[in-house]
């Protein structure tokens, strides 16, 4: 009979037990959520724990830049949008564009949404997801500049350019061609200061930036010169080549979740 009665309170014990421990890792669980991830937001988490940590240019309005103490743009909405939509967790971390792709490669984060265009140079590290905007790149002067209005008139004049970007790649491709001056920068409100105060004769951006700069900043003394030189390329969301591939899987899936809801439109016209 004792026997029984010592059975019957260990049985308890241990069911006592592993109920406050249930409990325990679930409140864990929840603390840990990342502000602006998708669970910290309320909705219900991917069957994995997995945080993702996710990169955006730290300055590169109107898809990722900061404002009172918040990041938000096209870039960072949308990615709140697909991680809600598809139930996962992340972190953003704001980054110096240059150093997105290195530290993709190093294993310091896990993905990128950083209006990144697609490239074969770029597939040769990364793997991209499907497009979710396209943004070509333009040629911009100061707007008292009337000496440049077709690709031919670039001939000996000064390039600033973002460093690690198609229009740093234009400007390098082309530099003998045109006999350029490429002066290089971290990002691109340095990039368009440098025009601004005449110590380069023109810059790259992509058009979607570049209108929305010349937009919202009265005082702009930027102007566009030429619309495109070449082809669009589409942005892509970035993971290492071969690794990850459960979350391209997901923001591709998501992507087109929110493309067909309307989510998507609602985002991209707040800025375009």
């Amino acid at each position: 009979m004792k026997k029984k009665a010592i059975a019957g309170m260990l049985a308890g014990v241990l069911l006592a037990t592993t109920v406050f421990a249930g409990c325990s890792s679930g409140a864990a669980a929840s603390s840990a959520a990342p502000a602006g991830s998708a669970a910290a937001s309320g909705t219900t988490p991917a069957a994995s724990s997995k945080v993702y940590l996710i990169a955006c240019d730290a300055k590169y309005a109107p898809f990722s830049f900061e404002e009172n103490g918040k990041y938000k743009g096209i870039d960072v909405e949308l990615l709140d949008a697909i991680a809600k939509t598809e139930g996962f967790q992340y972190e953003l971390k704001p980054m110096d564009f240059s150093g997105i792709i290195p530290a993709i490669k190093a294993g310091q984060i896990d993905g990128s949404i950083a209006g990144m265009n697609i490239t074969e140079k770029r597939k040769e590290s990364v793997d991209f997801s499907d497009g979710y905007i396209q943004a070509g790149s333009s040629i911009v002067v100061n707007k008292d500049d009337s000496s440049i209005k077709s690709l031919d008139d670039l001939k000996g004049k000064t390039a600033a350019v973002k460093k690690g970007t198609t229009g740093a790649a234009f400007a390098e491709e082309n530099k003998d061609k045109y006999g350029l001056k490429v002066n290089v920068y971290d990002d691109s409100p340095s990039m368009f200061q440098a025009v601004e105060n005449k110590n380069a004769d023109f810059l790259v951006e992509d058009f979607p930036v570049i209108s929305y700069s010349i937009k919202v900043n009265a005082g702009s003394k930027l102007k566009v010169a030429v619309e495109s030189i070449g082809e669009a390329p589409y942005d892509g969301f970035a993971v290492d080549k071969g690794k990850n591939q459960d979350l391209l899987k997901m923001f591709n899936e998501g992507l087109k979740k929110v493309k067909e809801n309307g989510t998507y439109d609602k985002i991209v016209k707040q800025y375009l």
